[in-house]
């Protein structure tokens, strides 16, 4: 779940991309389209965001700085069973009994 950190209430443009840089404000960068390619990133607002390791931070849809623990590692695969070998079965010779 995600956590509000700082309240901007940006209005976002289309085509753009926002991301929280290094230095923990809001920076803003044309998007690459179609034979276009993107655009130098502009700073947009001062957030003054500390960022930890482990968390992922983004403009939210109200346009605020958000946080969120990032999933790490994922579902974890049962061992495979080893294989077993089939082993032909040899088939054995039986004598026919003579008839006397």
């Amino acid at each position: 779940m995600a956590q509000k950190l700082v309240k901007l209430g940006l209005k976002r443009e289309k085509n753009t991309l926002y991301y929280i840089g290094k230095d923990g404000n809001v920076w803003a960068a044309p998007m690459a389209r179609a034979g276009k390619k993107g655009g130098k990133a502009k700073k947009v607002a001062d957030a003054g965001v500390k960022k930890a390791k482990g968390y992922l931070y983004f403009l939210d849809k109200n346009g605020d700085v958000a946080s969120a623990k990032m999933a790490r590692g994922g579902k974890k695969k049962k061992k495979a069973a080893p294989k077993k070998k089939k082993v032909a079965k040899k088939k054995k010779k039986v004598a026919k009994k003579k008839k006397k």
